[in-house]
């Protein structure tokens, strides 16, 4: 287990969690905010996307009473991006997560998530920042992260193709 708060547990994604992340993305309702309801993922696409050995994000599946309900990973920016979005000499990192359990959704659950996040990020990889790039139409996601302590930095024009359409993002970040 990487950290829990309360009924709250992450722990790193392992072999077995494949057919959670097929079933989550394949349902239209993740899908709208996550990949696209038109980029639905089974067995092998999960185990590309996911199972990437190269890839240094850090993959975790949350757990909340007992029950499996979503995803959530971490990952240092690399110099690059740390450029484009105007961070030089600081740590930073990014996330990405969803819910991926409908019945969860609107509970206050992600923005326990977040904050949990946020901590553990702070507490053990001494962040400076933390980002994130959510579309500018999920307004519940932005609404919960805000509520964590995230601030909008600036719109990332045509950041994501989704459902056929480059979607507009919000540079959000929690600076501690």
């Amino acid at each position: 287990m990487l950290f829990h708060n309360g009924n709250l547990k992450v722990r790193k994604l392992e072999d077995q969690d494949n057919i959670l992340l097929a079933k989550w993305l394949s349902d239209p309702s993740v899908l709208e905010f996550y990949e696209g309801r038109d980029n639905p993922f089974d067995l092998n696409k999960v185990k590309e996307v996911f199972y990437a050995h190269e890839d240094e994000k850090v993959k975790c599946i949350v757990e909340y009473g007992g029950n499996e309900i979503g995803y959530i990973q971490f990952y240092q920016l690399d110099d690059e991006t740390k450029k484009e979005y105007g961070y030089l000499n600081e740590n930073v990192y990014g996330t990405d997560q969803f819910i991926g359990e409908i019945e969860y959704w609107n509970k206050g659950i992600g923005t326990l998530l977040v904050t949990s996040m946020i901590d553990f990020l702070i507490q053990h990889k001494k962040v400076d920042r933390i980002v994130m790039d959510p579309q500018t139409r999920n307004t519940r996601a932005v609404k919960c992260y805000e509520k964590c302590g995230f601030k909008k930095v600036k719109i990332l024009p045509n950041r994501e193709l989704h459902e056929g359409k480059y979607q507009d993002c919000w540079l959000i970040e929690y600076h501690r």
